[in-house]
């Protein structure tokens, strides 16, 4: 069965242009950060990433029009990726409801426990100190597929893929059948066809948004690259 792969862009003007590049090449999601001021998941690329985007005015209303003129080009799935101050910021209904109308499948907030604003329909994540019960929690709840974080840690390329996600996959495997992607300090081939032989799919970030400085088609490269590698896990 084939993996999945997604990768993650942080909004930006030229961020359309990337995402067709990275779709045209394998990637089967896209995960859009919207910029935040203090971003407690990301490490220094993509944390980076989203003080360039604030640097260029990259405001919510300005990432949704982003976010509309890259599902004008590609037909997958659209996730944006921001914190709850954000919602809070804009307005909670209001900006899922735009995000929706704009072209999102769902929604990922990091910083938004499971069960706290349960209505809002999203991507859960779990990781490796996760609880069986909060595990149980985030998976029964979760918005098509439960995002694995591989590390105790923040985003970031690694030189391994972490020890700690098979014991987590093993325990989610155990309370769920949802699907299981994994993501964090994921950035080679050779990692995704390890986390792959695990999960049911990757999200790759700081790697992607590294490479996307230098255009689209070096994105592209590295996208199939990774989904080479994910392939030969299939």
């Amino acid at each position: 069965m084939k993996k999945t792969l997604v990768v993650y862009l942080m909004a930006m003007p030229d961020t359309p242009a990337l995402a067709q590049a990275a779709v045209e090449a394998g990637a089967d999601v896209i995960e859009l950060g919207f910029p935040f001021s203090d971003p407690l998941a990301d490490g220094p690329m993509i944390r980076r990433a989203g003080e360039r985007a604030l640097a260029a005015g990259m405001r919510t209303a300005r990432c949704l029009e982003v976010l509309a003129e890259i599902r004008a080009l590609v037909d997958v799935p659209l996730i944006p990726m921001t914190y709850a101050s954000i919602f809070d910021a804009y307005g909670r209904e209001r900006l899922a409801q735009d995000a929706h109308a704009a072209g999102a499948t769902s929604l990922i907030v990091p910083d938004l426990p499971s069960d706290v604003w349960p209505e809002l329909r999203r991507v859960h994540m779990a990781a490796p100190t996760s609880t069986d019960a909060r595990l149980k929690l985030a998976a029964d709840s979760t918005d098509g597929w439960l995002y694995l974080v591989t590390v105790t840690g923040t985003t970031g390329a690694r030189a391994d893929l972490a020890p700690t996600l098979a014991p987590l996959a093993e325990r989610a495997r155990a309370i769920t059948d949802v699907p299981l992607y994994a993501g964090f300090g994921i950035s080679t081939a050779a990692h995704a066809k390890a986390a792959g032989e695990l999960v049911d799919g990757i999200a790759v970030g700081s790697k992607a948004v590294e490479v996307a400085e230098s255009g689209p088609a070096e994105l592209a490269a590295l996208v199939a690259s990774l989904r080479a590698g994910l392939d030969a896990a299939s």
